[in-house]
């Protein structure tokens, strides 16, 4: 008989805390001068990794743009586009999405400025075309940290915010991980497989973690 896992008792509801992995933080001069670069820590003893976005807590996430609008989603009509373009107002705060560690901040080719973040969850954010950094390599910040400006520096003909999500230096889709409509995370797992030098994301919805590769083959 399969015993499926139990909730916690609600008086433990409160004590919850979003899973961790461990993470790189020694970034090498590859690191600090490059945006699509993997982190070491990833894969190391697997090919497959999960995040389980439902397991993280409130206060632990942030919408990167508070009160923005989607002007260019992730693939665009040229199918090229690495991330979603977001605008408010000129010089509009960015946070940080996550909890994590400052890893890229300084132009960077058509990027622009652009800030990108080692989270503790394995992932990486990417924020770009900013008019300001407010950090640099090493910073440490916390979910909602506010990190730079929007602007239109690098290849951009308007002020907005250019994100990205990555793992292991590989862009997917943002909205896996957002939805951009309601400004909040999804409650789905993302399936990270390594295969050869190729690197892939599949979101699934979220199920006990036994029950994830079973669901996965029926897709």
């Amino acid at each position: 008989m399969v015993e499926f896992p139990k909730y916690p008792e609600a008086a433990k509801l409160d004590s919850l805390a979003s899973p961790r992995k461990v993470i790189s933080t020694n970034f090498t001069s590859r690191e600090i001068n490059h945006i699509g670069v993997g982190d070491v820590a990833r894969f190391k003893d697997s090919d497959t990794e999960i995040i389980d976005l439902s397991l993280i807590q409130e206060g632990d996430f942030a919408f990167p743009l508070p009160g923005a609008k989607v002007i260019s989603p992730y693939g665009g009509r040229r199918r090229h586009h690495s991330g979603y373009d977001i605008k408010t107002c000129p010089n509009d705060t960015i946070v940080a999405a996550f909890d994590g560690v400052v890893r890229f901040s300084k132009p960077y080719s058509a990027y622009g400025n652009v800030i990108v973040i080692r989270h503790y969850n394995g992932l990486e954010t990417v924020y770009s075309h900013n008019s300001k950094n407010f950090v640099k390599p090493g910073d440490v910040v916390k979910a909602g940290t506010p990190i730079g400006l929007t602007g239109r520096t690098g290849r951009a003909t308007t002020a907005h915010l250019h994100f990205e999500v990555r793992f292991n230096g590989v862009h997917f889709n943002p909205n896996y991980v957002f939805s951009f409509s309601r400004r909040t995370l999804k409650k789905e797992c993302l399936i990270c497989r390594k295969k050869g030098n190729h690197v892939s994301v599949k979101p699934v919805r979220a199920l006990p973690l036994y029950l994830i590769d079973r669901e996965d083959e029926k897709k």
